[in-house]
């Protein structure tokens, strides 16, 4: 583990217990406030109070750091920036599902060096911090090594998304069409848990057309520590959009080739839709 960050990572899974706490206890309760952001996306009572726990021991913890949340913004400055989705998947949590997850990320510049992405409500938790491995697990001490799957081709690959419509109005429907075509497998896990299979070794590739900064910058270290490669849709490194693609590495070049191709000649909509594959 990279000494420098051993200290950050310990608090993360701290700050990951804390929100647990609330998050859970707030799943499936009859009194679940639920609300809808000005676009249109769900927040709950429990979005925000594990935003502002996790905001309140930072400010102690760690004053001199800069914050950005998704519920409540930005605060402070500096190199060093943490970066909190209280709740990845509000939709399900809402709905009772239980695939959701808080993610926790440190950012020093415009890189992520620590992670921390924890789904109470599956008994999984998963961190990573640069230059240390990845790992999942019920807590810090008693975590295993994961590495991403051996996979060489697109056509022996498993892959996993969140929604069509993303990628229709991202005027990548047909190219997305022609992804899922070519995969072996195809699956909507959705959100953070596609990117976790990946970094498993479970599932081969995630894509999404749009996320923002809260919605990734967790997930980068996990995979990339696992031995993936994570980039947006148009193939720059990092957390920085647009869009999301996280593959084993070996398969990132022909995913990309594939998302990347232009083909102004036929609807997208019409071909996205008729590019679905069959289950497999």
């Amino acid at each position: 583990m990279t000494d420098a960050f051993v200290e950050d990572l310990r608090l993360a899974h701290m700050l990951a217990d804390a929100a647990d706490s609330i998050t859970l206890d707030r799943f499936r309760a009859h009194d679940l406030d639920i609300a809808r952001k000005v676009d249109t996306t769900v927040v709950t009572d429990a979005d925000t109070a594990a935003e502002e726990a996790i905001r309140r021991t930072l400010a102690t913890a760690r004053p001199r750091d800069a914050f950005h949340g998704e519920e409540s913004g930005d605060s402070g400055w500096g190199p060093r920036r943490w970066v909190i989705d209280p709740i990845d998947g509000t939709a399900n949590y809402a709905r009772g599902v239980p695939v959701w997850a808080t993610l926790i990320a440190l950012m020093v510049e415009d890189a992520a060096v620590v992670s921390v992405v924890s789904a109470p409500a599956l008994a999984r938790r998963w961190w990573a911090v640069r230059g240390g491995g990845a790992f999942t697990g019920k807590g810090l001490l008693g975590g295993r090594p994961v590495h991403v799957s051996p996979v060489r081709w697109v056509a022996d690959s498993f892959l996993s998304y969140s929604s069509l419509n993303g990628w229709v109005e991202s005027g990548r429907g047909r190219q997305f069409g022609d992804l899922l075509r070519a995969a072996a497998r195809t699956r909507a896990f959705g959100d953070f848990w596609s990117y976790m299979l990946v970094a498993e070794g479970a599932v081969d590739i995630a894509t999404e057309p749009v996320l923002a900064l809260h919605d990734m910058a967790a997930l980068v270290p996990i995979v990339t520590e696992a031995g993936g490669k994570f980039t947006s849709i148009n193939g720059d490194p990092g957390p920085v959009g647009p869009g999301a693609l996280a593959t084993n590495g070996l398969l990132h070049d022909e995913v990309l080739d594939t998302l990347c191709e232009d083909d102004e000649t036929e609807d997208s909509l019409i071909i996205a839709r008729r590019a679905l594959p069959e289950s497999h």
